[in-house]
């Protein structure tokens, strides 16, 4: 079954969504939470690039106003998400 879905993946799967090519655990972790709300595309084509040009790393977004970040996570939803 394992071998199946891997083989499956290879074929059908979406290898350019960015967090899919990427062992930054920030990216993925981001990634995760934006896609709970938020179509594919969307993520992949306005707020993932958006939000990482701003915030690059988890330090970055550790340091930055509240505010800020509230802005920037503007139209994805829940908002609790932006403030963990």
């Amino acid at each position: 079954m394992q071998q199946k879905l891997l083989e499956w993946y290879e074929k059908n799967g979406r290898h350019e969504l960015p967090w899919r090519n990427t062992t930054d655990i920030y990216r993925i972790y981001l990634s995760e939470i934006m896609l709970q709300q938020t179509q594919v595309n969307r993520v992949r084509d306005e707020y993932y690039p958006q939000f990482l040009a701003k915030f690059p790393t988890l330090k970055a977004l550790g340091e930055a106003p509240l505010e800020e970040v509230l802005s920037a996570w503007s139209g994805l939803g829940y908002y609790s998400r932006a403030r963990n």
